[in-house]
């Protein structure tokens, strides 16, 4: 993993976006697999703005959920489909056949999870991972836990995810999230970690020791080639 120190968030999000559009110049077909929350919307916003200069480069540009609240319609504003939407499907024109997601208010989760897995065993690996550093480690819903799961799979919610930001404007609190497994996330051709936020210092003071533990699922991302991961200092 190379640890790359940002003066500010803005300076992390320029760093990670100038990442992604040097990948995009060389491979039109580029797939990103997307967190949602505050850590990667400044990349998104670049994306966005480069759009409107470059539109030609992104038509061929293929989208991957990483995870979703289970149970939340994906009209809901509280669900990481809603932000997906506004963030990034709608500003960079993405079609609904280049973007795969969870079905979250499904009554299957299990096949759910089955048939988002199955259409990512057709395809090459994703090209980059945009993943956000969790207050306790996690990557995605993949939670801290004895064992990690490799298939998309429905998760169990830690109190830390409970209570995460976007969980405040939901009428009742998730039980459950649905998300991308380890192998996929670790099968992606590059990774962008960023770290950003109160509340994550001894979280990444762990990371950077660099001990491989299913209690810091985020340390798996030491056994990955491409990883590079972007840190605002300011924020830190």
């Amino acid at each position: 993993m190379k640890i790359e120190y940002c003066r500010d968030y803005e300076e992390m999000s320029r760093a990670a976006f100038d990442s992604f559009y040097n990948a995009l110049k060389r491979d039109s077909k580029l797939s990103i697999c997307v967190a949602t929350g505050h850590s990667p919307t400044g990349v998104y916003e670049r994306m966005a703005k480069n759009h409107q200069d470059e539109p030609e480069r992104y038509t061929a540009l293929q989208v991957v959920q990483l995870d979703e609240w289970f149970g939340l319609s994906s009209d809901d504003p509280s669900s990481c489909a809603y932000y997906i939407q506004n963030k990034i499907l709608l500003p960079l024109a993405v079609s609904d056949d280049r973007y795969l997601s969870f079905k979250s208010d499904t009554t299957e989760p299990e096949a759910e999870c089955m048939r988002v897995q199955k259409e990512l065993n057709k395809r090459k690996p994703i090209d980059i991972c945009f993943l956000g550093l969790g207050k306790n480690g996690h990557l995605g819903f993949n939670e801290p836990a004895a064992t990690l799961s490799d298939a998309c799979h429905r998760s169990t919610l830690s109190e830390t995810s409970v209570q995460h930001s976007m969980t405040k404007t939901m009428k009742h609190n998730p039980k459950f999230g649905l998300t991308v497994g380890m192998a996929d996330i670790l099968r992606s051709k590059k990774i962008i970690l960023l770290v950003t936020g109160a509340g994550k210092e001894l979280t990444l003071k762990q990371l950077l020791t660099q001990k491989v533990t299913s209690q810091l699922p985020a340390s798996f991302l030491w056994n990955h080639p491409q990883v590079v991961c972007y840190i605002d200092s300011e924020s830190i």
